[in-house]
């Protein structure tokens, strides 16, 4: 098969041909027909994840069709239409038997611990608890876009950060997690407050949803502008990873406030939490990693009623061989939607 595949951290990425990937006895193999570009896959393009082992295929934002299937994996068949979360579970662990697939004790992720979907094939084990099934009413690309950072902001909005209608939630950083974050805010009846430092994706921001935006290019004061618009937001989503943003994040809440950190700080930075705010308002400080399987449905639902529309966030489609100038340039933050590739 053809796939995108460096064989150092920050080496040059290319498009080889390698061997097809078999499936386990739990879990499938599936035709890739469309892979998004995510920041994550520069961080560990970069070398800033441990968990990946060179040479390396990436990519775990993916959509496709089932392929061939483990003898002993059961929920699905060949021709079927799948997407999966971006950390996969075990099913045995006591984790994932409390249904918190995204934190097994033995997760694994493609693109990370294993080849990825950058890929013209993709292999996932233990598919009966980490395949999600797709409508037809659901395109590939569409559903590619949802793997890490759509349904990622799905669970800090609605199930960590609990948005009600009428709250205030602010979110740091208009990159796909930060707008998907805001389509799903508003759609849940929240205000939210935009802020980054390109006007242009504030633009977008205020097209999704986004009841004020602020421009932290311009705005010394991050926290105090969001105390004059609201009074302190109710919810507050560091969607970038960034030690400025994480603490602008907490001081821009007010009491009982909940700050859902996303965005993965590069390893070498340390963040210092202003433990004085944290204690006298107090916040709650909440992490969020991903969505397990099993909790896609009501976004699905969403989706396929059109209360959500993440296909307006795709910025363009491209094919495999265009691939490795995106990821190795990501870090530009020079372009406005997600990226996906869906011609290999």
């Amino acid at each position: 098969m053809r796939a995108a595949y460096y064989s150092e951290f920050e080496g040059p990425v290319t498009i080889e041909s390698v061997a097809d990937p078999e499936p386990a006895p739990h879990g499938v193999v599936i035709r890739v027909e469309a892979s998004g570009l995510c920041l994550s896959d520069w961080h560990g393009w970069k070398g800033h994840d441990p968990d990946i082992t060179l040479p390396h295929v990436p990519g775990h934002e993916l959509a496709g069709v089932v392929e061939a299937v483990g003898q002993k994996a059961r929920s699905c068949k060949p021709g079927d239409r799948v997407t999966v979360p971006f950390v996969c579970g075990c099913g045995a662990c006591p984790q994932c038997d409390a249904g918190q697939q995204q934190v097994c004790d033995r997760q694994f992720q493609p693109g990370f611990t294993h080849w990825g979907s950058f890929a013209e094939y993709v292999a996932i084990d233990y598919a009966d608890v980490n395949l999600v099934h797709l409508p037809e009413s659901i395109d590939f690309v569409t559903a590619a876009s949802l793997g890490c950072r759509f349904a990622t902001a799905f669970r800090a909005v609605m199930e960590q950060g609990k948005v009600s209608p009428g709250q205030w939630v602010a979110v740091h950083g208009c990159g796909g997690v930060g707008l998907s974050a805001i389509m799903i805010a508003r759609a849940a009846g929240a205000q939210p407050i935009a802020i980054d430092i390109s006007d242009s994706k504030l633009r977008l921001a205020r097209k999704l949803g986004a009841v004020e935006s602020i421009n932290a290019r311009s705005e010394s004061d991050i926290a105090g502008q969001i105390m004059q618009i609201c009074g302190g937001a109710h919810v507050s989503i560091d969607a970038l990873g960034d030690p400025e943003i994480f603490g602008n994040s907490i001081t821009c809440l007010r009491k009982h406030g909940r700050h859902i950190q996303v965005g993965i700080l590069d390893p070498a930075c340390t963040a210092a939490a202003p433990t004085a705010v944290i204690i006298a308002r107090e916040l709650q400080i909440l992490g969020s990693h991903g969505m397990q399987a099993h909790r896609y449905p009501p976004m699905i639902k969403m989706i396929s009623d059109g209360a959500l529309q993440p296909w307006v966030l795709v910025g363009e489609t491209i094919g495999l061989d265009e691939l490795p100038g995106r990821l190795a340039n990501m870090d530009r933050f020079d372009r406005s939607g997600v990226s996906i590739v869906d011609r290999f």
